[in-house]
């Protein structure tokens, strides 16, 4: 089995704790349903800054909002995990990328 990182971006969390809290409780039910595929549930992102030889500017370009890891067999398998996200039904998207080992 090989690693895939989510990359989770985009994406409006509700304005009220009520909104908040079946937001949550959405993400629970979906880690629960993908079981030991889940290696590391991640942590949603915070501020970021960008570094370039030019220097430090503040935010990200690629607006990524948190993460997860997950196994699969195959990058296709792990895009099929990416199903019934809940970011996605709140306009947001998930970037799956393998994780090489080196």
């Amino acid at each position: 089995m090989a690693k895939f990182v989510f990359i989770y971006t985009g994406g409006q969390m509700s304005d009220t704790p009520e909104g908040q809290e079946q937001a949550m409780q959405e993400w629970v039910a979906w880690f629960t349903g993908l079981g030991s595929a889940v290696t590391d549930m991640g942590n949603p992102f915070g501020s970021s800054a960008t570094a370039s030889e030019d220097g430090v500017t503040e935010g990200g370009p690629s607006g990524a909002s948190g993460y997860s890891i997950v196994q699969a067999d195959s990058l296709s398998d792990a895009t099929t995990l990416t199903k019934g996200c809940p970011i996605l039904t709140a306009g947001g998207s998930v970037e799956v990328h393998e994780a090489l080992s080196v």
